[in-house]
């Protein structure tokens, strides 16, 4: 379903975290739970991954997770302190190890000279550790494109922490 590389990344996170005795859960906006689809196509992920939470929108994002409303008032959305607050919020909802959080612009819609099509957010919390966050600005490269580049790099991330 995924490519190989996508693949192989959830299954390098899925041995990590068991690895740790750690179990995870995702924070997804504009990937809309493909990074949990990643992890979860993988046979026996079960005993790693515990949810996902797919905060679409403004309000799922603080129904679900906390993320307080004046946060996103203030930075929008697709910020830096939101997807910190998304993790964080992933990681006290779930009671889990450690979470990924994601908020972008996949397009082809919804930029603007300030958040362009193609820029996302990241950030990974784990208990006990600083939560760390990451940028990237993918370009208007399409959306699938850019949805598949943001499960890699949440991947990546993930991987990073659990090392």
């Amino acid at each position: 379903m995924f490519p190989e590389d996508i693949d192989q990344l959830a299954r390098r996170v899925l041995d990590l975290a068991r690895s740790a005795g750690l179990t995870l859960a995702t924070v997804e906006s504009c990937t809309g739970g493909l990074v949990a689809g990643a992890l979860t196509a993988v046979p026996g992920s079960s005993d790693v991954v515990d949810r996902g939470f797919v905060t679409y929108s403004n309000a799922a994002k603080t129904a679900l997770v906390g993320v307080a409303p004046a946060l996103i008032d203030a930075h929008g959305a697709v910020s830096e302190p939101v997807a910190r607050a998304m993790a964080e919020g992933g990681l006290r909802a779930a009671g889990v190890g450690a979470a990924v959080s994601i908020t972008g612009v996949a397009g082809p819609g919804g930029g603007s000279a300030e958040k362009p099509v193609g820029l996302v957010h990241f950030a990974v919390a784990r208990q006990g550790r600083p939560t760390a966050h990451r940028e990237m600005r993918f370009g208007d490269i399409g959306r699938e494109t850019v949805r598949l580049a943001s499960v890699r790099t949440a991947l990546e991330m993930l991987a990073e922490a659990l090392a």
